[in-house]
C-alpha cells in the first residue's frame, strides 16, 4: 500500500510540473493565438531565418496518436499542434495563408470525446475540448480514423461535435499530402 500511495505522489507531482513553465522561460514566451496549456507558447526571437513568404500557402497535417497520459491535461499531441498553429502565427503566417488538419487515431481518440462521455470514461470534463473548438474556430480541420474508433468501440456520436470521421488515419494522411499538405509527427510515443 505504501509503494501505491508512493507512486501516485509522484505521479501527481510529476504531471504537475510538466504543465508548469520552467523558471528561466518566464515572461519569454509569447502566445499568439492559442493559450491553453503554458506549453504552447512561443519563444521571442529577432532577426530569424525562413520567415513568412507571401507566396507560399503553409499547410500542414499534424498526426496525432499519443494515447492520454494525465485525463485532467491538454492531450500532449493535440499541445503540440496548437503550439505548431502559433509557431506559424509568430513567424507572421496570416490566418488565411495558414491551412491546418489534425488526423487523429490509435490512443489519442479518447482526447476527442465529448464532454459528457469524457466524463463518463475518466471522471472529469474534458480539458482538450477548449482547444478542439478555438481551433476549429481559426479553420484548423480535425479528423479521426474511422477504423481506430471502431476498434476502441467508440461511437461517432460520443466524439466531439468539431470532428469529422475519415476511413483511416493512412488514406486521411495520403489524401491530404496530395493535397499539398507537409506532415508533421509530434507525437512522443
Amino acid at each position: 500500500m505504501k509503494k501505491f500511495l508512493f507512486l501516485v505522489a509522484v505521479i501527481l507531482l510529476s504531471s504537475n510540473l510538466y504543465s508548469q513553465l520552467p523558471p528561466y522561460l518566464e515572461g519569454k514566451l509569447i502566445y499568439p493565438v492559442l493559450n491553453f496549456h503554458p506549453f504552447m507558447g512561443v519563444i521571442k526571437t529577432e532577426n530569424t531565418s525562413l520567415t513568412y513568404n507571401e507566396d507560399i500557402e503553409y499547410k500542414v497535417v499534424i498526426d496525432v496518436y499519443d494515447r492520454i497520459k494525465d485525463s485532467t491535461q491538454i492531450n500532449d499531441a493535440l499541445r503540440e499542434a496548437a503550439r505548431t498553429y502559433n509557431l506559424n502565427v509568430a513567424n507572421g503566417v496570416p490566418a488565411e495563408k495558414l491551412k491546418m488538419a489534425v488526423v487523429v487515431h490509435g490512443g489519442a481518440c479518447q482526447a476527442i470525446l465529448d464532454d459528457a462521455t469524457y466524463q463518463d470514461k475518466y471522471g472529469v470534463p474534458n480539458p482538450n475540448i477548449p482547444l478542439i473548438a478555438r481551433m476549429s474556430e481559426d479553420g484548423v480541420k480535425f479528423y479521426v480514423c474511422a477504423q481506430s474508433i471502431g476498434i476502441l468501440q467508440i461511437p461517432r456520436e460520443s466524439l466531439a461535435p468539431q470532428i469529422e470521421v475519415s476511413l483511416s488515419a493512412k488514406t486521411a494522411l495520403i489524401t491530404l499530402d496530395q493535397m499539398g499538405y507537409s506532415y508533421l509527427n509530434v507525437n512522443e510515443d
